[in-house]
């Protein structure tokens, strides 16, 4: 099978698309036929050096998104079954044409998407449920700033928020503003024409998804007691000083329930992932270089199988 493999951390070039022996899965593990892959931020941040942080060693296979169809079972594994088409995040190798999920990474893909736009959701969506709703605790009718909100993270927040029944201010470009403000937000604010934390005030919940300067300015816009919530930065001591457990950098996990009830809502019609570009296994170097422009509108995605349907 092809997988994409780094052998040693840096740029584009220590990526490698490889031909790798298809793995076999353990007792509760699944051996998932890739169909599409999406790609996140914490795929060039492994490739340029992340990956000691995250418990990884070299050599690497890339990749942590996957949507598929289920080639083979682990003999523990219950409530799946050989041919079901399934989504999760894994821990590494989706870059690739078979995966190997944990039975606890995956949940049956929802019946309204296909493939493509599957592949959109489990990684960023459970990065932005976890963030919000487990971290930060938003519940309805709170006010919520959503930097960064036309990506693939942040478009998935706005409507997970919505969702929730908060009032959501989104940040972005203006470019992206018509696509901002079809995504639901309640405010919108463009990024390039006025510093955000000049506008907005005495919110709730800070979910930031850019980092940098707008992690930094962003603080200015939050309510005393209020929850602030970064999937990129790192808080300095000093800022964990200051806002306590109500300051934390989110860490996506896989969990089974949350998934689930990513995918009630997608079924129900409350979450619609959006796609930037679609792009085969053999270009992943031009997709880790979008991903890193941090310019994108919606998600990023590989296409693994020759016919993702």
């Amino acid at each position: 099978m092809k997988a994409v493999v780094i052998n040693e951390y840096g740029n584009n070039d220590v990526m490698h698309l490889v031909d790798a022996e298809i793995p076999q899965p353990g007792a509760r593990e699944v051996l998932v036929k890739v169909k599409t892959a999406g790609v996140n931020p914490v795929d060039w941040r492994i490739r340029s050096g992340a990956g000691t942080r995250f418990g990884l060693t070299l050599p690497i296979a890339l990749g942590s998104e996957i949507a598929g169809t289920i080639e083979k079972l682990g003999d523990e594994v219950i409530g799946f079954n050989i041919g079901d088409d399934v989504y999760g995040k894994i821990r590494t190798g989706g870059f690739a044409e078979y995966a190997i999920a944990q039975v606890d990474d995956v949940a049956h893909k929802p019946q309204r998407l296909d493939f493509i736009h599957a592949a959109a959701i489990p990684l960023a969506g459970l990065t932005a449920w976890q963030a919000m709703f487990d971290v930060a605790k938003l519940t309805r009718g709170q006010r919520i700033l959503i930097t960064g909100a036309s990506g693939g993270v942040g478009s998935l927040a706005v409507q997970l928020a919505k969702a929730k029944g908060a009032y959501v201010i989104g940040t972005a470009s203006g470019h992206n503003g018509d696509f901002v403000k079809q995504l639901g937000v309640d405010e919108f604010v463009d990024y390039t024409r006025q510093h955000f934390a000049e506008v907005v005030q005495n919110v709730d919940v800070v979910f930031d998804t850019v980092g940098g300067e707008t992690y930094q300015r962003a603080f200015k816009t939050l309510k005393a007691g209020g929850y602030f919530v970064t999937a990129v930065e790192f808080p300095t001591e000093d800022q964990r000083n200051t806002y306590g457990d109500h300051l934390a950098r989110v860490f996506c996990r896989s969990d089974p329930e949350d998934l689930a009830a990513i995918s009630a809502l997608v079924d129900s019609n409350q979450l619609i992932p959006h796609i930037a570009t679609v792009l085969p296994l053999s270009e992943v170097k031009q997709a880790l270089d979008l991903s890193e422009t941090r310019r994108t509108r919606g998600k990023i995605v590989l296409q693994i199988a020759a016919d993702p349907h």
